[in-house]
């Protein structure tokens, strides 16, 4: 059983490594971070530890087990993926002394996607979901960890973008909804089609997505990719389970 272990957030060296280890074994993965401005104004770890450093977390296809075998998943009821990212990153926060911050929940909504593009070397993409060097569109932030302390992390490494090299752009062209263009990408006009007749084929996983030719090893299975267009059709109608 894992134990809390506050002293954790006092020890400088190795913190990232350590709380990527614990996290493997929670299903969750971190996924880089980055010290604090001067002025920068986050919420405190706790009264009188203001934060000073920001992991982030995230999921993909290698953490699926992991939420499809929880009481989350199975229970039927709103949200199981936000409320298992509480459950399993509050644990985190509570082993290693750190704040926990989410990308639901709001308001305050919290600039996930900023914080990412500081954390990694990210590219946008059509789509509009960050391209990550590894996992390619396959992988989402679930949370982030505040940190009173200052410690090593992993370097921000350059790498040339996959979009502007890539000469037919599938994904632009394979969207039966029209929804992915070069200049953005329609929310609304793509869970109005998945919720038509004609949508079907998209319930089990956006065709654009799966035409994306990077990091396919990471691809989403049938009944995660399902899950996700589950939960995107809710989140547009705003309709509960």
């Amino acid at each position: 059983m894992l134990r809390p272990r506050p002293e954790m957030a006092n020890e400088a060296v190795g913190v990232y490594a350590r709380l990527s280890a614990v996290a493997a074994t929670l299903g969750i993965v971190c996924r880089g971070g980055f010290v604090l401005e001067p002025g920068e104004e986050l919420p405190e770890v706790d009264a009188g530890r203001p934060s000073r450093t920001l992991v982030l977390l995230g999921f993909g296809a290698m953490q699926w087990s992991a939420f499809a075998a929880s009481a989350e998943f199975a229970d039927g009821q709103p949200h199981p993926l936000d409320r298992w990212s509480v459950r399993v990153i509050g644990q985190l926060g509570t082993l290693f002394g750190a704040r926990p911050l989410y990308p639901f929940g709001g308001p305050p909504w919290w600039p996930f996607q900023s914080w990412a593009q500081r954390a990694e070397v990210l590219h946008s993409s059509p789509l509009r979901i960050l391209m990550h060097p590894r996992f390619g569109l396959w992988h989402a932030y679930r949370g982030a960890l505040l940190f009173a302390g200052e410690f090593a992390l992993p370097p921000r490494m350059s790498w040339p973008s996959p979009c502007e090299s890539c000469a037919t752009k599938p994904c632009i062209a394979s969207c039966p909804a029209g929804a992915v263009t070069p200049n953005g990408f329609d929310r609304a006009a793509c869970a109005a089609h998945v919720a038509s007749p004609q949508g079907i084929a998209c319930r089990s996983g956006c065709l654009s997505r799966g035409t994306c030719p990077v990091a396919v090893s990471h691809r989403y299975s049938t009944e995660q990719a399902t899950f996700h267009m589950q939960q995107l059709s809710l989140a547009c109608s705003h309709k509960e389970p």
